[in-house]
């Protein structure tokens, strides 16, 4: 990875979820403009605040696709990440581990 990349595997399926309450999902149903949760992979040398293996907020309008070994990915800039979850930021008491 280059610069300020940060290359992440996208949680969850594309295909068709169930609700908390139950309810089917089919996957061609239009989702709502929110933020999505994806892991870090591979970070660039000048990135500061993610390492492999955080989870990454994003917005998926904001995603370039990439296939590496038949496997797609979301590369993305370290300025587009909302927010930060990683174990390395809970060790003080009371931090909620996010790093926003």
């Amino acid at each position: 990875m280059l610069h300020d990349r940060v290359l992440v595997r996208i949680e969850g399926s594309e295909g068709e979820r169930r609700s908390t309450g139950g309810i089917l999902i089919p996957a061609t149903a239009e989702l709502s403009k929110r933020c999505t949760w994806a892991e870090a992979v591979a970070v660039g040398q000048s990135v500061r605040s993610v390492e492999p293996g955080d989870r990454v907020l994003y917005d998926p309008e904001d995603k370039l696709e990439v296939e590496v070994r038949g496997a797609t990915y979301v590369l993305l800039r370290e300025r587009d990440l909302h927010a930060v979850a990683a174990t390395r930021f809970g060790d003080t008491e009371g931090s909620t581990g996010l790093y926003l």
